[in-house]
């Protein structure tokens, strides 16, 4: 008997760079110890007042307690938009004519503005405008929904800065491909960049010239280890860029500054009220997100501007003693080697282009790591997740890709393994390369 055949998008799906690593290594049968840095999964605790309102879903103050879970409005609960609202505010933007809803995670926010300002699905119409390395879950999103994404790289420096290309070649993109929306990440994923307020004004004034929309990707904001005040989309105006109101978009998640990744809380806030209702109008064919994890986030509603600047403040200084120490041993173990400047977010890029022989291609090494690689650390055996980068990039046919010498490290072991990366990496590396003809 034949089977059903599946789509051709279901015979074409792989797992996500990022997730490929966790997946593979899953079949091994060895006692070897993985130290994951390959995806952004924090394991630190929640904010007080989150994991306040996870122990106490039975109590009284709770719309639990009698075991009665129904939908919310689509659009979520008014107190958790008032905790998205109130971190916005927290970190020094007005938010007086912003509208938001709160999406599946982030991922969810990411279809939702995909969807809303790109061209019809099966054409090259407004394409998504991406700055590459891109967090892949943009390329993913938009292949999920037929719609089509152009790109623009910015280079891995020998210093281990990222840099953007000038902002002539990013305009004459523009001119060139008619995208519908760009998408920056202030505090970049995957590459540590960070955007300062006069990047995003640069780049505010080509979306208002061009009339495309700005998605600013927020999951990060006030993760930032330079000495330079916080940047965001909500600090562009029409003040210091004329006619940016009305276009500006930002994606909200519970997952990182927040240490609520399997939360699976995310938000969309714009200053558009019509596409906001739009928005709300298309996600009701999800009716609504998880009204438990909503009830848990809302409690950053109550949260007093001070409260929470003193755990910004916290979150940095807790992964920018990582970002510095693992630069540090990082040029130490492997002097040749590039790896970037931990600027912003929780995340380093190590580009093994100098050192590496001809032919050398990260997703290779990872595979490596996870299926036969491990090394003797005070008598335990160890080997590394990393992600690698070729899917970080759209290259045209034939160009060749940044990302098949680079690795992404995510800040998210404890302080105790993070320490163990650089002597892992290095001794993996030489293992990997020795075998290589």
């Amino acid at each position: 008997m034949t089977k059903p055949i599946m789509s051709d998008h279901f015979i074409d799906r792989k797992p996500s760079d990022i997730r490929a690593a966790q997946i593979e290594f899953a079949k091994r049968t060895d006692n070897v110890k993985a130290i994951n840095v390959a995806i952004g999964n924090v394991s630190l605790p929640m904010h007080p007042a989150l994991f306040k309102r996870m122990s106490n879903l039975a109590d009284d103050s709770s719309p639990f307690n009698k075991g009665v879970l129904k939908y919310t409005a689509t659009v979520g609960m008014k107190e958790t938009n008032q905790a998205i609202l109130n971190i916005i505010a927290a970190s020094n933007f007005k938010v007086d004519n912003l509208y938001s809803q709160i999406t599946d995670g982030g991922s969810h926010a990411m279809e939702l503005v995909i969807i809303g300002t790109c061209g019809a699905a099966g054409t090259s119409e407004k394409p998504l405008m991406l700055i590459d390395a891109a967090y892949t879950n943009y390329l993913s999103m938009a292949k999920r929904t037929g719609r089509a994404t152009v790109s623009i790289s910015r280079k891995l420096q020998e210093n281990g800065k990222f840099a953007l290309p000038d902002i002539s070649e990013i305009e004459k993109m523009i001119e060139t491909e008619k995208p519908g929306a760009l998408v920056v990440i202030p505090y970049d994923n995957p590459t540590g960049h960070f955007y300062d307020h006069q990047t995003m004004i640069e780049l505010g004034k080509l979306c208002v010239k061009y009339n495309l929309w700005m998605i600013s990707d927020e999951a990060y904001r006030e993760l930032y280890y330079v000495d330079t005040q916080t940047s965001s989309i909500w600090g562009l105006t029409n003040d210091n860029v004329p006619g940016i109101e009305g276009r500006r978009i930002s994606i909200e998640t519970a997952s990182k500054v927040w240490n609520a990744c399997g939360l699976r809380i995310g938000a969309l806030v714009t200053d558009n009220y019509e596409f906001h209702e739009k928005c709300v109008f298309e996600q009701t064919a999800n009716l609504c997100a998880p009204a438990i994890a909503q009830y848990i986030m809302g409690g950053l509603a109550h949260e007093t501007k001070e409260d929470l600047q003193a755990w910004f403040l916290k979150q940095r200084t807790y992964y920018k003693e990582i970002g510095q120490a693992l630069i540090e041993e990082f040029h130490e173990w492997v002097p040749s080697g590039i790896i970037s400047s931990p600027d912003a977010s929780l995340y380093s890029v190590i580009d093994v282009r100098n050192i590496a022989k001809p032919g050398f291609d990260s997703s290779d090494f990872v595979k490596y790591c996870t299926k036969t690689g491990k090394v003797e650390i005070d008598g335990t055996e160890y080997t590394l997740l990393v992600a690698p980068m070729s899917g970080f990039y759209k290259v045209k046919e034939g160009q060749p890709n940044p990302g098949k010498t680079q690795m992404r490290v995510a800040y998210v072991e404890t302080l105790e393994k993070m320490r163990l990366i650089p002597e892992l990496f290095a001794n993996l590396f030489n293992q990997f390369e020795s075998q290589r003809t």
